[in-house]
């Protein structure tokens, strides 16, 4: 839109027909998704005796909670219906059946009234178990109804109090339903104990687990987990790659998750028709303690051993998850039914764990494979990077260009004045 402008028009047209050219997208997007069920969020609070721990900047964990509690209620989407479910909040005696029982949901899923929602939270006080299975089946059913995103989002300090209800075999028995439920976690200052099991829950519905020992890290993490069901998601598929191309799965365009174990190399395939283009980026996190140096590398490779492009990134320090991606066209044939051609997508990561890290499971993986139509004409052919905006940058060095000229002549011209005069 902005190289139809005409160049005479000045940066000012420029930025106005930007500006319109953006308006209108955003407004398609909120039509699309009108049509759509709301996103529904349960937070699921553990108020057993441990939080009563002051161990968070000085506060109890209880506090903690609360604080970011109040913090995540007052930005909450307005499209989000959103409830909370706590654990342990109510039995203290130490009858291990009754405790077991104690989830209650303290405020319905549904649209927020933030004055109740905070007036409920602010009742709870550290009591009894840690029911971790119970009250996610009945989290599960809470969220029951319509084909919207669905998320669960567990904050505790402690691994579940009520076995052998597994959680880790509830999550997979949720998952294992078909209804697109994601459950994340959050561990309290936690132990290694409380924090593979916590693992293994996000792990088996393609959630994500965080390790949290600050105030501030549980507002913005709980806040982020809320904001990021009101977003239009894909849920990922679960895909194991293999330790070389020939045995490795065959992808369709589409977002996959897999576990890649530190020193180990991951292989997927795609499929190219002549004129498509392959579009690959993979992201991998960082869900424990690692040293510090790191770097991640997918190469698209042909069956033979031939390197066709590759896309890396590289740090040193702390890092949550690196990302990087690459694009292959491959050309038009000549032939009228050219065969497919197999693409080798090779992932590589340089993490290392710190020590006494457990190194199983590896870190968690995400692929993005886009199989699109490539380009139809040499203009749509991005140019060193630049795409279309090489007609803007030929402006600009035309305009640069003849300025210079002008006040080089105007220079000369006042010089030869000042010398008459």
């Amino acid at each position: 839109m902005i190289t139809r402008q005409r160049l005479a028009a000045g940066v000012c047209a420029l930025l106005a027909a930007l500006t319109a050219g953006l308006a209108f997208p955003a407004g398609a997007v909120a039509d699309e998704t009108d049509d759509r069920d709301a996103p529904k969020v349960e937070l699921v609070l553990d108020v057993s005796g441990s939080m009563r721990t002051r161990d968070m900047d000085g506060e109890s964990r209880m506090a903690a909670a609360k604080q970011a509690f109040n913090e995540v209620l007052d930005a909450t989407p307005k499209e989000v219906r959103l409830g909370i479910r706590t654990l342990g909040a109510n039995y203290p005696g130490d009858d291990r059946k009754e405790g077991c029982k104690d989830t209650e949901l303290l405020y319905p899923v549904g649209p927020l009234d933030r004055t109740e929602a905070k007036a409920a939270v602010a009742t709870l006080a550290p009591t009894g178990w840690t029911p971790i299975g119970p009250a996610l089946l009945k989290a599960a059913d809470d969220l029951e109804g319509g084909d919207g995103l669905r998320r669960i989002v567990l904050i505790t300090d402690g691994e579940d109090t009520c076995q052998p209800l597994d959680p880790c075999e509830v999550a997979r028995e949720i998952a294992a339903k078909g209804i697109g439920l994601t459950i994340d976690t959050l561990g309290l200052v936690p132990d290694a104990k409380t924090r593979d099991q916590l693992i293994c829950i996000a792990e088996a519905t393609g959630g994500t687990y965080t390790s949290v020992r600050h105030k501030e890290e549980l507002s913005n993490r709980v806040g982020q987990l809320v904001d990021r069901a009101a977003d239009p998601v894909v849920t990922p598929v679960a895909v194991k790659g293999a330790t070389e191309c020939a045995k490795a799965p065959t992808l369709k365009s589409g977002l996959y998750t897999d576990r890649q174990g530190f020193g180990q190399q991951r292989w997927y395939r795609v499929d190219v028709d002549p004129g498509q283009e392959l579009r690959a980026s993979v992201s991998v996190a960082a869900d424990r303690a690692v040293a510090p140096g790191y770097g991640l590398l997918v190469r698209a490779v042909t069956e033979s051993g031939r390197e066709i492009v590759r896309g890396e990134a590289a740090g040193n320090g702390r890092t949550d998850v690196i990302s990087t991606g690459l694009r292959y066209p491959k050309p038009e044939s000549d032939e009228e039914e050219a065969p497919a051609e197999t693409v080798c997508l090779q992932v590589v990561h340089s993490f290392s764990p710190a020590a006494g890290v457990k190194t199983t499971p590896g870190l968690p993986l995400e692929l993005t494979v886009d199989v699109v139509d490539g380009p139809g004409t040499s203009r749509d052919v991005a140019s060193f990077g630049l795409g279309r905006g090489w007609w803007l940058l030929g402006a600009l060095v035309l305009t640069g260009f003849l300025a210079g000229l002008l006040w080089g002549w105007l220079s000369r011209w006042r010089i030869a004045v000042w010398r008459t005069n």
